[in-house]
């Protein structure tokens, strides 16, 4: 079978202006309950784009780990390629793909650094490994090999024995500050529900429809 010819028809369910919430981060947690209930293999996946101060994007997977009226936040190194380009370019997108139940949310706005209660907070909560692993892993620079990265996690280990281990000051969080969401459901014969809600003068929201 060619590319061409991979499709599918998206059929379990509608989304209409009445069935939203008026907040926007409301029907995200809403959604998001259904992913859950639904056994969505790591809902709390997203493709996050990143962009340099010219417009060159990129774009990999991260983990959300805060939403609240505040925004969507997930943790990393700042000194990684996505920490650099945001503090050149504090803007961001956020896109989750729901497969299971034929829906995608995106997220855009501009992003800050959490604070660094926060950070520590949450990197106290991290498993003994993965704590180790922020200070093993100096994430984007090119380094000799596999074994590199295993004898450093080695010497860490050695070294925090004790199992108490402080939250580097290159690693932390971002929270994107949704400025536009975008509730996408799958329909059939690809008119597919685009719902998005748009942030006004002050803090009112706006919803529009948009063309699939």
């Amino acid at each position: 079978m060619s590319l061409s010819d991979l499709r599918r028809d998206y059929l379990r369910h509608s989304l209409l202006e009445q069935d939203l919430d008026p907040d926007p981060i409301r029907q995200f947690e809403r959604w998001f309950a259904e992913a859950l209930a639904a056994d969505v293999v790591e809902a709390n996946a997203a493709t996050l784009a990143t962009a340099t101060p010219d417009g060159r994007p990129s774009a990999r997977i991260v983990l959300l780990k805060g939403c609240d009226p505040r925004g969507f936040t997930f943790f990393t190194n700042y000194g990684s390629r996505k920490g650099r380009e945001l503090e050149a370019n504090p803007h961001a997108s956020m896109l989750f793909f729901w497969k299971d139940l034929e829906r995608q949310v995106s997220v855009e706005g501009p992003v800050e650094r959490v604070s660094a209660e926060e950070s520590e907070e949450y990197f106290q909560s991290r498993p003994l490994a993965s704590r180790i692993g922020a200070w093993v892993s100096k994430q984007s620079q090119v380094i000799p090999g596999r074994e590199h990265l295993e004898h450093l996690f080695r010497a860490y280990e050695a070294k925090h024995a004790d199992g108490v281990v402080p939250r580097p000051d290159y690693w932390g969080g971002f929270r994107i500050l949704p400025e536009t969401m975008e509730f996408w459901q799958g329909r059939t014969s690809r008119l597919h529900d685009r719902l998005r809600y748009r942030k006004a003068a002050g803090e009112a929201w706006t919803i529009e429809r948009l063309s699939p």
